[in-house]
Formats: C-alpha cells, sequence, structure tokens
C-alpha cells in the first residue's frame, strides 16, 4: 500500500518524506505560488489555475488570494462558494464544500494531525480526515476547522472559532472550542 493510499483510508502515513506526495505538494505549491501572483483583474486566468489546482469547482465560484494548500485535488468547492483572502487547505483527506459557502479571510481547514506517540510523530507520520461544509453556511474570519469535522446546511460559524467536533444544521456556533449557541429559526433561514 502506498503512502497515498494509506493517507486515503484515514491510516498514519508518511507525509514528510515520502517522494511521490512531495512532488504532489511541490506541483501543487508551484501552482499556488503562480495563482499569487496573478494580478486580481486577470479573473479568466485564475479561474483556469484554480480549475487546474482544485479537485472539483462549480460553474460560479471565486478564491481571492493569497491562497495556499497542500494538493488542490483533494478540494472540491460547490456553487457559488466564495473563499476571502488568506485561507489555508491542507488537504491530506477530501475537504469538501457545499452550494452557497462563503468563507471570510483567514480562515484555515486542516484534515493533517499528528500522533501523540512522539516516536510517530518524529518519524514524520501523520494521519488525515475528511471535512465536510454543507450548503449555505458562512464561516466568519480567522476560523480553524480541524480534521475530521462535518458542519451541516444553512450554519454560521462566529469568527475566531475553533471548530473540533461536528457542527449540526441551521445553527449559530461560536467560540474555542466551538459549540452551538442558538438555533436559527426557520423564518430567518429563508430571508
Amino acid at each position: 500500500m502506498t503512502e497515498k493510499e494509506k493517507a486515503q483510508a484515514g491510516m498514519l502515513y508518511d507525509a514528510n518524506y515520502d517522494e511521490e506526495l512531495l512532488r504532489e505538494r511541490e506541483r501543487c505549491a508551484d501552482m499556488t505560488h503562480e495563482l499569487n501572483l496573478l494580478r486580481p483583474s486577470q479573473t479568466a486566468e485564475r479561474e483556469a489555475l484554480l480549475r487546474r489546482i482544485l479537485g472539483k469547482a462549480g460553474e460560479r465560484f471565486a478564491i481571492v488570494s493569497p491562497f495556499f494548500c497542500d494538493y488542490g485535488y483533494n478540494i472540491e468547492v460547490g456553487e457559488n462558494f466564495f473563499m476571502n483572502m488568506n485561507c489555508v487547505i491542507l488537504d491530506g483527506a477530501k475537504v469538501t464544500f457545499g452550494d452557497n459557502v462563503f468563507i471570510a479571510p483567514g480562515c484555515g481547514f486542516y484534515t493533517a494531525g499528528h500522533p501523540l506517540d512522539v516516536g510517530q510523530r518524529n518519524a514524520g507520520l501523520e494521519y488525515a480526515r475528511p471535512i465536510r461544509v454543507g450548503n449555505n453556511v458562512w464561516i466568519g474570519a480567522q476560523v480553524c476547522v480541524l480534521p475530521g469535522v462535518t458542519i451541516g446546511d444553512n450554519t454560521v460559524i462566529g469568527a475566531g472559532s475553533v471548530v473540533t467536533k461536528d457542527i449540526p444544521s441551521n445553527v449559530l456556533a461560536v467560540g474555542n472550542p466551538c459549540r452551538v449557541i442558538r438555533s436559527i429559526p426557520q423564518d430567518e433561514l429563508t430571508h
């Protein structure tokens, strides 16, 4: 089993020394570097390059530079997706965003985690757990989403939150660790 296959299976894998994964991250780093050097007015070039980086993208989406990710091919964005500047996606596992997702500046989505065992960690081993963000989600500035988290539909995550566990649909959630503050009533969801 390759290190990439181990990562996809959720097992510990060698992310730091495996030649295949190093090449793939280098290729993606080159493309994101190129993207981040393009002028904002170069919309056609930006979209074409983002479509090469991302695993899947809807018809309408925007990602403002600077933007950084590890592999790119593990990222899927739905229709009407918007990610503001200075966001990072460590996509050792799938990161899936639904339709009508709006992400404020400085957010991070981190599928990567490291073992508590110092020997394994020092050997370069890590794991990756998928992140899923539903439809109609708004994520405030400086939010950190950790490995394995799912955020439900129609949910708002307040600025500065650290999302360590799943957040259900139709709620406002904030804090460190992020927790549900209240439900969002149906009449607020339909305006």
